[in-house]
């Protein structure tokens, strides 16, 4: 059995677990929580290069918190290998989590930073998203795991994105935005605060989100990536 089919039989977990495995192997000292990060925006780069391999324009829309800390590696990932990419951010770059304010920095030093209104995004910012959105494909590192609230401040973008013309394509990082990862619910119950994704790239473990609810239709594919978490998968319990 390979490594990405060992991956596979990783029994699904809820956000709870997955911060209490990720919790564990970085106290161990084995990991930082960048080398996590980077390990997972490389491994959801290289399924979208995979998925995609005729395209060569991606947009990236980045979220306040860690799951857009991966998207700006996703990013980096591309625009090493020849890409055209355009980035968009959702959120003050100031108040980014530590380790997504440095994977912010190390973009920055590439790429432009386009940024979306904060906290609530306006019908330009959704023009200004499908405009750069031609013929590209829509990765999605806006919210993961840790989204509590609706995407209400999204409304724009997310509608903009759902109806964009000549789009190539939506991947989304750990989870489309707006879906709950423990019961697959769109976070606030409203279908238009959700983006659906033809391919989901999540890490280490499918969340219990991917196979519940509405996840099997809002995920289309989901591919799970090995980010060498496997020997603490045990503190998954003390996070059920």
């Amino acid at each position: 059995m390979n490594g990405a089919d060992a991956t596979e039989m990783v029994i699904p977990v809820t956000a709870a677990q997955m911060r209490a495995i990720e919790a564990a192997a970085i106290a161990s000292g084995a990991v930082t929580g960048l080398i996590l990060m980077e390990r997972a925006g490389a491994g959801a780069a290289q399924a979208l290069a995979a998925r995609w391999p005729g395209l060569r324009r991606a947009v990236v829309l980045c979220g306040p918190g860690n799951n857009g800390g991966d998207g700006f590696v996703v990013a980096r990932w591309l625009a090493l290998r020849g890409w055209c990419v355009t980035l968009f951010l959702y959120g003050d770059p100031a108040r980014l989590p530590p380790d997504a304010r440095r994977q912010h920095d190390l973009w920055r030093a590439m790429g432009d930073v386009r940024p979306l209104q904060f906290p609530d995004a306006t019908a330009a910012d959704g023009a200004a998203v499908v405009e750069a959105l031609q013929g590209a494909v829509c990765v999605d590192a806006l919210f993961g795991t840790g989204l509590a609230r609706p995407l209400a401040g999204l409304r724009p973008v997310l509608a903009a994105v759902r109806a964009a013309p000549r789009l190539a394509g939506r991947l989304a990082v750990d989870l489309p935005s707006g879906l709950s990862a423990d019961d697959g619910d769109v976070v606030g119950g409203d279908p238009a605060l959700v983006l659906p994704a033809d391919l989901t790239v999540t890490f280490h473990a499918r969340k219990r989100g991917h196979g519940a609810g509405l996840g099997p239709v809002l995920c289309g594919d989901v591919k799970v990536v090995d980010i060498g978490l496997r020997p603490w998968d045990g503190a998954r319990d003390d996070g059920a």
